[in-house]
């Protein structure tokens, strides 16, 4: 035990108090003078960086190949991190960094310059400007912040012994930039704390909002962190940094230096934004209705072709039409081939195959049944590739039964998945699905995309086999449905 530790326990209630009203103080400064100083921590670092190489280019090569050498390294530093402002002020960690983005672009001009040693020049003089004024830039920012300047409010999720340093040493070292409102955890904080406890987990998003917390350090959660995780996905809602310290954050030598802060040797992860961001969003609809649009036009004889044999086969109608859940918790009518005869059936979860015709099985089996939900994904409904759609029945039951599973809508339903093609189709297992699902919003990429759908429309090019596990029925129930077997034993949860 310190002299810390011995004056924090008989610390006076009156003190306790005081800090809390100081804390709320805090919150209720202007949001327009918290808006300016995060505009200002985020600009400061490439406004210097910029400022750095322009001078080197203009001392040492001032032609065209300096342009073109200042753009790249600005690109090399945004695309490896290097903007972005940390906690832990150390130019030391960034050095050997640095250096390799002044070296890197230099091979790529040696076409157009007139003079290798005069680029290799303006590598070194670019290493040691941006040294220089990174230097001098976080020495400026450490005397802000003690000077409370350019503070920010933090939140700290967790009120275990860990949580409660973090705490203490946030206030001790004002030239951190962060400033500890309080924690928010499912237990309360212990009597020693001198912040107070602003809600549980999963009432983070309001005390984000109500508190214009720009922080939040995650240390391991005392309890169950489900309701954790599905609060930090929602990054629409959350305009928070946030970065989570290691469960063995002793073992942090084995996480790339590169991918590291630091809170007074505490070392700490910060963690990208979850998910699509708005311009994702843009390019992923952009991607859907071109691409969605050739397939249509590439595919609309077969499925016309299709068509006519389902007619024959079930009869009318052809399509079928079904509510299902997508982006938000919104419902959508997917359209689909049918490929059950008969009456509805209702209340059933799969179908036998041997109830199917031999085009509707070789149909189910191909997924290519799913091929009308092309005019979804032009519609904007629909992605062609996302989460499969569930019904909203189970969609609720699994919610309850399927930790995470909700956290799936953060994106439009799909045609296609990453789950699928896994082989997670017909009757397999909700929580590998859900995390298959999840997995691919957290990684979303075009790129991604694009192998999604080249496996996707290689499968009905696969020798077509003559046993494929149950899909869910078509027709859809109507009142109460008895959720599949696998909900009632120890099997693996399932769906569609």
């Amino acid at each position: 035990m310190t002299t810390r530790d011995i004056s924090r326990n008989s610390q006076a209630p009156s003190e306790q108090t005081a800090q809390v009203t100081g804390a709320a103080w805090w919150t209720g400064r202007s949001r327009l003078t918290q808006s300016a100083r995060r505009w200002a921590r985020r600009v400061l670092l490439p406004v210097s960086d910029t400022f750095a190489l322009t001078l080197a280019a203009l001392l040492v090569v001032p032609h065209w190949p300096a342009v073109g050498y200042v753009m790249a390294v600005l690109t090399l530093l945004r695309v490896l991190g290097q903007h972005r402002l940390r906690i832990c002020l150390r130019v030391s960690d960034q050095v050997p960094r640095l250096a390799a983005v002044t070296i890197l672009p230099i091979p790529l001009l040696l076409p157009w310059a007139g003079s290798v040693g005069r680029l290799l020049l303006l590598g070194v003089a670019s290493f040691g400007f941006l040294v220089t004024t990174r230097t001098s830039l976080y020495t400026l920012l450490r005397l802000a912040n003690r000077r409370k300047w350019l503070t920010e409010p933090a939140l700290i999720v967790g009120t275990g012994e860990l949580g409660l340093e973090i705490g203490e040493l946030l206030q001790e070292h004002a030239e951190l930039g962060l400033s500890p409102i309080g924690f928010v955890d499912n237990l309360p904080t212990a009597p020693k704390s001198s912040l107070p406890l602003l809600g549980e987990v999963s009432d983070i998003l309001d005390v984000v909002s109500h508190h214009d917390v720009r922080w939040i350090i995650v240390s391991p959660p005392a309890d169950n962190d489900v309701a954790l995780v599905s609060a930090l996905r929602a990054d629409e809602q959350l305009a928070a940094e946030v970065c989570v310290v290691l469960r063995m954050h002793e073992l942090a030598p084995a996480v790339p230096a590169s991918c590291l802060d630091e809170i007074w040797g505490i070392p700490l992860v910060p963690l990208r934004k979850c998910g699509l961001r708005r311009s994702g969003h843009m390019l992923k609809r952009s991607f859907d209705l071109a691409a969605g649009t050739i397939l249509l036009v590439v595919l609309g004889p077969l499925l016309l072709l299709l068509m006519g044999g389902v007619l024959l086969s079930c009869g009318r109608p052809v399509f079928f039409r079904q509510g299902r859940v997508t982006r938000s918790g919104r419902i959508i009518k997917i359209i689909k081939l049918r490929t059950v005869a008969g009456s509805e059936r209702e209340g059933h979860w799969t179908v036998s195959p041997d109830e199917c015709s031999t085009l509707s099985r070789w149909l189910r089996a191909t997924h290519l049944d799913e091929l009308p939900q092309l005019l979804n994904v032009i519609r904007g409904e629909m992605s062609l590739v996302g989460p499969r759609p569930e019904r909203p029945y189970f969609t609720s039951r699994f919610a309850e039964m399927v930790p995470r599973y909700e956290d799936r809508h953060r994106t439009n339903a799909g045609m296609t998945g990453w789950a699928q093609v896994h082989g997670l189709t017909g009757d397999t297992s909700i929580p590998e699905r859900v995390r298959f699902d999840n997995n691919y919003i957290e990684h979303w990429s075009l790129w991604l995309d694009i192998v999604i759908l080249a496996r996707t429309l290689a499968e009905p090019l696969t020798a077509f086999r003559s046993r494929h596990p149950a899909r869910p029925v078509d027709q859809s129930p109507n009142g109460d449905q008895p959720l599949p077997q696998s909900l009632n034993d120890d099997r693996p949860l399932s769906a569609s």
